[in-house]
């Protein structure tokens, strides 16, 4: 089991329902695929540096877990089929 960190950027119009229903969607794919959620942090609404999809704002969820090698690769695949993540980026810690 390897430790990663993954850090995505939920639109910031959606409501507050919505976004808390993305980050238990995530935490719950981890979950489902044999992983183990350590740490979720929420850094909230922030300005972008630069727009996307004309976009301004963005919500910052950073999510710390273990899992297995082959993992982050699905995990990506799920952050790109949903509308609702501007941008992502899973990286692996070093233990």
């Amino acid at each position: 089991m390897n430790q990663y960190e993954a850090l995505y950027i939920i639109v910031a119009s959606s409501d507050e329902e919505s976004i808390k229903a993305s980050v238990e969607k995530f935490k719950g794919i981890v979950e489902t695929n044999g992983g183990e959620v350590t740490a979720i942090d929420e850094w909230g609404k922030k300005r972008l540096a630069y727009p996307i999809d004309y976009k301004t704002e963005g919500y910052y969820v950073l999510m710390s877990f273990t899992s297995a090698p082959e993992f982050p690769k699905e995990l990506e695949r799920n952050f790109k089929i949903d509308e609702a993540i501007l941008r992502y980026l899973v990286t692996r810690k070093e233990a």
